[in-house]
C-alpha cells in the first residue's frame, strides 16, 4: 500500500481522531507507514465564535509525535509532518519553520485563506462569480509559492473547488492555466512537489485534488515529486481510494510516488 501522507488527528482543530486509532486503521488496511500532518495556520482569521482556529502548540506536538513514533517502532513507521496554512502575510515568516522545529519529516503547504476568508465557508463566494472566486484563490496560491520555500509539497492545489457552489462542474483549467504554469515554474526547479489528495472523493466530488488536467500540466512541465494523501480527519478515510488514484497517476505518465525522511524525498515505484 502507498503510505498516506495527509492525515489529521485530534491535534488538528477540526479533528477528534485518536492517533492510535489512526494507526490501527492504517494497519488494518495494509499500510506499514504513514505521515501525520496536523494543521497549523498562523493568524487564521476566525470570524465567528464557532469557527475553527487551526492553531497548534508546535513544541508539544513535536514532543508527543516523537514519543509516539518511538513507541510504534519497529512494527509501524510513522513519519512526522505538518500542514502549514500559508497566506501572503505569513509566508515569509514561515520560511524558518523547519529549522525552528527539528524532527519534522514532511511539510504540506496549503492555501486555506484568501483575502482573509476561507473558501470552506459560503460567504467567500458571495458577491462574485464562481470563476472569479476560483481565480482569486489560484492567484493567492501563486503569490504564496513565490514567497514561501520551506515545504515539501503543495497541498490540494484546487481546494476551493471542493467547496465552490458548483464544485468542479464548470471547472476548466484553461481559465487559469497561466497561473498554474507560473506556479509550476517556481515549484519544480526548487525540488518541490504536489500531492494527489483523495479527500474530495468522499466529500461528493468525482475527481481528486488537483483535477487531472492540473496533474497532467505538472507532469508535462517536468514535475516528478508526487505524494498521496487522503486528507482523512477520521480513521475510516485513511488511504481512501488510493488504488484508483494510483491508476490515474500512472495514466498521466507518473512512475513514482514519494515518501519523506527528514525532509528528503524518497522515490518508490507506483504499484
Amino acid at each position: 500500500m502507498i503510505p498516506d501522507y495527509h492525515l489529521h488527528s485530534s491535534y488538528s482543530d477540526d479533528s477528534e481522531a485518536d492517533i492510535y486509532d489512526m494507526v490501527k486503521s492504517a494497519q488494518e488496511k495494509g499500510l506499514t507507514s504513514f505521515c501525520i500532518t496536523d494543521h497549523y495556520d498562523r493568524d487564521y482569521p476566525a470570524h465567528y465564535p464557532d469557527d475553527f482556529i487551526f492553531d497548534l502548540d508546535t513544541k508539544s506536538y513535536m514532543m508527543d509525535m516523537l514519543k509516539i513514533k518511538k513507541e510504534l517502532e519497529p512494527t509501524f513507521d510513522m513519519r512526522i509532518g505538518i500542514e502549514l496554512g500559508v497566506m501572503p502575510s505569513t509566508a515569509e515568516g514561515l520560511n524558518s519553520f523547519t529549522s525552528e522545529h527539528p524532527g519534522i519529516d514532511f511539510v504540506i503547504a496549503s492555501t486555506h485563506i484568501v483575502d482573509n476568508e476561507d473558501p470552506y465557508y459560503p460567504y467567500f463566494y458571495e458577491g462574485r462569480s464562481e470563476k472569479e472566486a476560483y481565480g482569486r484563490y489560484f492567484e493567492t496560491m501563486l503569490l504564496n509559492v513565490s514567497k514561501f520555500d520551506d515545504f515539501s509539497v503543495y497541498g490540494h492545489l484546487d481546494y476551493c473547488v471542493r467547496y465552490g457552489p458548483n464544485k468542479n462542474k464548470y471547472f476548466d483549467i484553461n481559465d487559469y492555466k497561466e497561473i498554474f504554469e507560473a506556479a509550476f515554474k517556481i515549484i519544480i526547479p526548487k525540488g518541490k512537489g504536489i500531492e494527489i489528495n483523495t479527500g474530495s472523493l468522499y466529500r461528493g466530488l468525482d475527481v481528486p485534488h488537483p483535477h487531472k488536467d492540473i496533474l497532467k500540466l505538472y507532469k508535462e512541465m517536468g514535475g516528478e515529486i508526487l505524494t498521496f494523501g487522503s486528507d482523512a480527519h477520521s480513521p475510516e478515510h485513511i488511504a481512501y481510494d488510493f488504488s484508483n488514484a494510483a491508476l490515474l497517476a500512472k495514466s498521466l505518465g507518473f512512475k513514482y510516488y514519494c515518501t519523506y525522511n527528514k525532509l528528503v524525498p524518497e522515490f518508490h515505484e507506483i504499484p
